[in-house]
Formats: structure tokens, C-alpha cells, sequence
């Protein structure tokens, strides 16, 4: 109980849950056209119409270039990107408490990877 009350403490601070859906609305249309225009360097790995608006998964040409990806974004603050043991690549999880500015950072990291390493 009191978890959620925090929380629901919190999203009357952001204007509400209409506002809170917005925000999770923008985290996730920014992370997935970065992957949609990526040309193909970062691979969604679901279906666009069974997206998931909290955990965005991805896969990239090999898997070295991801554990790179994983080992450098994390050495710049962004941890917790590694994918589901058994079935690998990167998982960016963004549920309601993850900020849009930090989704603004991984996608700035990942268009800045991109650059260095496509």
C-alpha cells in the first residue's frame, strides 16, 4: 500500500495518469523510430502492431557489436540493457518510474554508437 501510494503521489505530480500514459507514449515512439530508422543496424524483435510500450527489444547485426553496445552504454550510465538470458540481444525497459530524458540519453547513445561502429 504504501508503494502505491508513492506512486500514485507521484503521477498526480506529472498531471495524472492521462499524463502519465503521454509520457509513456513519447518514450516509446522516440525508442522504436530510432530502431525503424536505424536502416536496419538496430532490429526490433516483435511485430509493429504487438510492440510492447514498456520493454523494447532489439538485435543487431552480431552479437559481439551488441555486447559491445551493452558494455559501452552501460560504462555511460545506461545500465540494465542486456537481453533475457535465453534469448540474447538488448532489452530497454522503460516502465512508467524511467524518465523520458533517460530514453532521450539512449537514444542519443545509440545514434551516436551507430555512427562510430556502422
Amino acid at each position: 500500500m504504501y508503494f502505491l501510494e508513492r506512486y500514485l503521489e507521484y503521477a498526480k505530480e506529472l498531471g495524472g495518469i492521462a499524463a502519465v500514459e503521454e509520457i509513456n507514449r513519447q518514450k516509446q515512439q522516440l525508442l522504436y523510430d530510432t530502431i525503424d530508422g536505424s536502416d536496419g543496424y538496430y532490429r526490433g524483435t516483435t511485430e509493429k502492431a504487438s510492440r510492447s510500450w514498456m520493454n523494447v527489444t532489439m538485435r543487431m547485426t552480431d552479437e559481439e557489436l551488441e555486447k559491445r553496445f551493452i558494455a559501452e552504454a552501460k560504462a555511460d550510465g545506461l545500465a540494465g540493457l542486456k537481453g533475457h538470458r535465453s534469448v540474447g540481444g538488448i532489452r530497454a525497459s522503460i516502465y512508467n518510474a524511467v524518465s523520458l530524458e533517460a530514453v532521450q540519453s539512449l537514444v542519443a547513445f545509440m545514434k551516436d554508437f551507430q555512427a562510430k561502429n556502422g
